[in-house]
């Protein structure tokens, strides 16, 4: 069986030819006629009315729900109301017919069913590829973000997509620059220059012990540069917190101190480690998210990406911050 969607119609594809059924996608369903389920069970149209009939005595289905009657153009030119049939007469119908496609659909339709209850999930593959192409548009628009000489590579950009797109909308409302711009957490968290620079000295000698920083290692290039970003971050207007919730604090906190290079060395790690110093600090860091290896990428892309685009990127670490 092989559907397509093309213009609000779904194409099945069997064997014998293909068969227009009507797509209705605000409903998340289909319709067909009589004569066309007969078509993709392959059985008389006589048959197909009597498990109809069947079904919908039975109370199996309620005919007002999946019973409609649609203006439909015949061989002769001629305007018809046909009654129509949606998804869950198709599907029931399938499981009562006799016939050897009814037996294909039921051995397909107890394998999905099989997987959805033992797994919790199931996969449409022939969708993934059908949509593999917006996938890869969706990383090259994150790409063209990047400056030209970016060190990001396409895997880390791939897992980072994986990390804040958990369905296709989410890909797409980056497409198309619709991520929003605000946060979900609104509580009092204080944020001050004193304790971000404790915060940042704390790390900055763990990371001497190691060996793996030096004296120049957060050292401010401006005299209070740190304090300029935090009371950005803080700053009120008309009596209103600008970044009002704590994802916006903390995306901002994060892009400032990677993109504004406030630091002779050391903006990267120091960036990343308030952004999630700032998190725990509020009780929303979330480490199933907001992990090594994404921290690392997310880093990366702001510290990379082209100034104008800060937006997009603040946007992008929202997303991310989602429960």
């Amino acid at each position: 069986m092989k559907k397509e969607i093309k213009n609000k119609i779904i194409i099945y594809q069997a064997k014998n030819g293909a068969i227009e059924l009507r797509g209705d996608f605000d409903r998340n369903t289909i319709w067909a006629t009589q004569e066309q389920i007969a078509k993709v069970f392959q059985l008389e149209r006589s048959v197909i009315t009597k498990h109809i009939r069947n079904i919908l005595s039975d109370n199996e289905l309620v005919a007002d729900s999946v019973c409609a009657k649609f203006a439909h153009t015949a061989n002769d030119g001629k305007i018809y109301q046909v009654q129509f049939y949606n998804l869950d007469i198709i599907l029931s119908v399938g499981y009562r017919a006799n016939s050897q496609r009814a037996i294909e659909f039921r051995k397909w339709a107890t394998k999905i069913l099989n997987q959805h209850i033992t797994k919790g999930y199931t996969i449409n593959s022939k969708v993934i590829k059908n949509n593999y192409a917006e996938f890869q548009k969706v990383i090259e628009n994150i790409k063209y973000l990047l400056s030209k000489n970016s060190k990001v590579n396409n895997t880390d950009i791939v897992e980072l997509i994986s990390a804040f797109a958990d369905t296709w909308l989410s890909l797409e409302a980056y497409d198309k620059d619709n991520l929003s711009n605000k946060g979900i957490t609104k509580k009092s968290v204080t944020l001050t220059t004193e304790q971000i620079q404790s915060s940042l000295n704390s790390f900055k000698n763990s990371l001497q012990k190691k060996g793996e920083a030096t004296e120049l290692f957060g050292q401010e290039r401006e005299q209070n540069v740190i304090a300029g970003i935090i009371g950005n971050i803080m700053q009120t207007f008309a009596g209103k917190p600008l970044y009002p919730t704590v994802e916006e604090k903390a995306a901002h906190l994060l892009y400032f101190i990677v993109k504004n290079h406030p630091f002779v060395d050391g903006n990267k790690r120091n960036g990343a480690y308030a952004f999630i110093w700032f998190l725990n600090k509020a009780g929303i860091l979330n480490r199933e998210k907001i992990n090594p290896a994404t921290l690392t990428v997310i880093t990366l892309l702001i510290a990379e990406s082209k100034p104008s685009y800060k937006d997009k990127m603040i946007r992008l670490v929202l997303q991310l911050l989602k429960k």
